[in-house]
């Protein structure tokens, strides 16, 4: 057997491979293993009310979480959905699955940050004062941690929890004969013609191993005993779990009793059928192995004459990204895993072993199964009356009258879908313009601004070709606007286009009058189920002059520096933020904030929060996921509470509640308080004018995430989250059963 082609890395017997320890730079303040310095402030405090509060300064490291080891923390709450009883058994093998592929993108984007950046030998400190060298070995510690109980939930709790209703998942080795021969014999039909085993030896080099896949590592021996070594890619367009055959019982005959249902992995189906692929030669072992490859590649944007054309050809380089995780079993021989380390390119500390099957994303597969009352009931979002096609006015008679807001999923997406395919035919619209992020495929939008072209509309779109892992299907939804004639801009330079506006122009009587539509989510309607998001649609003049003046400075040439209502990044939004944040900090105890939004990192921003609770501003923050803001510490966040609500929907609004003396003034929007959002895309937040939607906001939304006891988490000063024990309240099933709840 050929040995790998350079020598000297050998991974561990068993378990993740040892990280290596902080061994660069000045230890990290947050380090378990370094004592407190007697100036600098514990974190342990916040939990000893009489202790005495030490001065501290709000740039002191300690007082900032770091970023990837909260995003970690994020993926840990995912976790106790599927770990959670109460939930319905196949949302909970969903929600593992989910886990599973966030971590995926985990490594993908952030680890092969750091990696980069540590290749780069980058002299950066994290915003809670770690080098890289620290950073990567805190994640590789708590993916460990994280990584054993992800395991666990599966072979301990959610395996149980299926065989107990008739689902089994078992190992090949388990099938009895006729049980075998019906899966050999699914295998020799369906899956040997697909397979394409690939040797390694002098005359053929190590094959390319694409991101994600899953392979098998081969060993084979010929008669006069010398050994080779192949790779077989397991095929990723058949089911990766292999339904076994079932002799119905007597049970399962009855009506009231599910069909019982049994599962083998592919991989395991294949490796039991390798003969048929070697004949002649001897099976001595083989193995799973999952990569993970690098996905941050830099678009060269200045470096191109076609954007569009840069972005083709980063997505290509993408494929052949450097591996940042290689995952294996943990029987897998020290011979096989040298050849995968080398010829990777790899690190034995970038090796994880696991104790089961590889890739679990894979168990997306169960929750589609035909068993209604092992998953949540379906949801079916309500129309508003006066957006129905039974409507007695017109959509742009609607929106005239009030500004109108949606809540999705529970409230239904429909109303934007119809509000374009009404302007595309509408005599009197002369322009459509709208910005268009992670579009889906089978767009209705997209269906509707070409309908628009068709009947003679100006028709104009911001499409965000820079969008990760979804700049292919933009690249074809932009190839095929041109082609019909729509006016396509595919970015700034420099910058990422994230916002979610749509501008229509209509000719009424003797005036223009433009209807917007602003939202937090994307305009695509098969996230809009799955996504809690807001939408408005307004005709106020002056959002609309703001949107004349947003898609001029998309689409041509503008150095507009100030919008009469709406907050945009990069121009104006981080200093009206600010603004409207010190204003609640002059109210001292008056003052009141409640902040909803996916993210916060912005160490600028967490430090106005902390000079607010420091004032004794009330302080309400709902952060879905990453949080680098400590709460609860005596002197500097002892106002803040931190709150992250992980539920059957992807929290994604983003929601600004500042109270003004009562005078309150509530933002929506597309950013988050991170520097990304800030500094380096084109961002919105856009005004709830009309008090009843305020109201609306305020005594409704916020107050339901505020009251939640079910699905919340609250943040601890160490970074890590607490659940309510016996909690009754979800906001989101409240939002279920009161969807017709609006505040129109």
């Amino acid at each position: 057997m050929q040995k790998a082609k350079r020598a000297g890395s050998r991974a561990q017997a068993a378990g993740p491979v040892a990280v290596p320890g902080r061994a660069e730079g000045k230890a990290s303040p947050l380090d378990a293993s370094t004592p407190e310095d007697s100036t600098q402030l514990s974190v342990c405090e916040a939990g000893n009310p009489g202790a005495a509060v030490p001065e501290v300064s709000l740039d002191d490291c300690a007082l900032y979480m770091n970023r990837e080891l909260s995003l970690l923390e994020f993926q840990q709450r995912v976790l106790e959905e599927a770990r959670d009883s109460r939930n319905k058994l196949l949302e909970r093998v969903k929600f593992l699955s989910i886990v599973n592929s966030n971590l995926d993108e985990f490594f993908m984007v952030r680890v092969a940050a750091l990696k980069q950046k540590l290749s780069a030998r980058s002299q950066d400190l994290s915003i809670d004062g770690r080098t890289v060298t620290q950073q990567l070995a805190a994640v590789r510690e708590r993916l460990d941690g994280l990584m054993k109980d992800i395991y666990d939930c599966f072979q301990r709790q959610l395996l149980p929890g299926l065989k107990r209703h008739a689902i089994e998942i078992v190992d090949y080795g388990e099938l009895d004969h006729r049980e075998k021969s019906a899966v050999d014999q699914y295998y020799l039909e369906t899956v040997f013609p697909v397979l394409t085993p690939l040797a390694f030896d002098p005359g053929r080099p190590f094959p390319h191993i694409s991101n994600l896949s899953l392979n098998l590592a081969i060993v084979l021996r010929e008669s006069d005993d010398r050994e080779h070594f192949a790779r077989l890619k397991v095929p990723e367009g058949l089911p990766s779990l292999v339904v076994v055959p079932m002799k119905p019982s007597a049970k399962s005959a009855r009506k009231a009793a599910p069909q019982p249902q049994k599962f083998v992995w592919i991989e395991q189906v294949i490796a039991a059928n390798l003969q048929s692929l070697f004949p002649g030669l001897t099976i001595v072992e083989s193995h799973p192995f999952h990569i993970t490859r690098d996905a941050e590649v830099a678009i060269k944007e200045l470096e191109s004459d076609d954007l569009l054309e840069s972005v083709e050809e980063a997505v290509w380089r993408r494929r052949f990204r450097k591996p940042v995780r290689l995952q294996t079993d943990n029987t897998i021989s020290d011979d096989i895993l040298e050849i995968l380390i080398e010829n990777l390119e790899m690190d034995a500390a970038d090796v994880f072993r696991v104790n089961g099957p590889l890739d679990l994303t894979r168990l997306r597969q169960l929750p589609s199964l035909d068993r209604p009352e092992l998953r949540d009931e379906a949801l079916e979002p309500w129309m508003p009356p006066e957006f129905s096609k039974n409507a007695d006015e017109d959509i742009f008679t609607v929106i005239r009258r009030e500004d109108r807001l949606l809540h999705h999923p529970f409230q239904t997406f429909s109303p934007i879908v119809d509000l374009l395919k009404k302007a595309a035919h509408d005599p009197d619209v002369l322009a459509i313009k709208m910005t268009l992020y992670r579009v889906g495929r089978n767009s209705p939008i997209v269906s509707a601004l070409l309908e628009a072209i068709e009947n003679g509309k100006q028709v104009a779109v911001l499409l965000e070709l820079k969008a990760r892992f979804d700049e292919e299907s933009n690249i074809e939804w932009a190839r095929a606007l041109e082609r019909e004639g729509v006016h396509v801009v595919y970015g700034l330079v420099g910058l990422k286009v994230h916002c979610k506006i749509a501008l229509i122009v209509r000719r009424e009587h003797e005036q223009i009058r433009r209807y917007v539509h602003l939202g937090t989510g994307n305009y695509n309607p098969s996230t809009a189920r799955l996504y809690t998001d807001l939408s408005l649609f307004t005709a106020d003049p002056e959002i609309g002059a703001d949107a004349t003046d947003l898609f001029n400075y998309l689409t041509g040439y503008s150095h507009k520096s100030n919008f009469r209502r709406l907050l945009v990044a990069p121009v104006t939004m981080r200093k009206q933020l600010i603004a409207l944040i010190r204003r609640e900090i002059a109210l001292g105890k008056d003052g009141h904030l409640i902040l909803k939004m996916n993210a916060l990192e912005d160490r600028g921003m967490i430090r106005l929060l902390y000079e607010a609770s420091q004032a004794g501003v009330k302080v309400d923050l709902l952060v879905r996921g990453l949080c680098c803001l400590r709460p609860g510490i005596p002197g500097v966040s002892e106002n803040i509470v931190v709150r992250s609500i992980v539920g059957r929907f992807l929290e994604h609004s983003r929601i600004f509640y500042f109270r003004n003396g009562g005078a309150e003034e509530v933002y929506a929007g597309s950013a988050d308080l991170m520097p990304r959002n800030l500094d380096r895309r084109v961002e919105l937040l856009f005004p709830i004018l009309n008090p009843k939607l305020v109201r609306h906001l305020r005594d409704v939304v916020l107050e339901k995430y505020l009251a939640d006891t079910r699905k919340v988490r609250l943040g601890k000063p160490d970074g890590t989250y607490e659940t309510l024990k016996g909690g009754a309240v979800d906001s989101q099933a409240w939002f279920i059963s009161h969807r017709t709840a609006q505040a129109n």
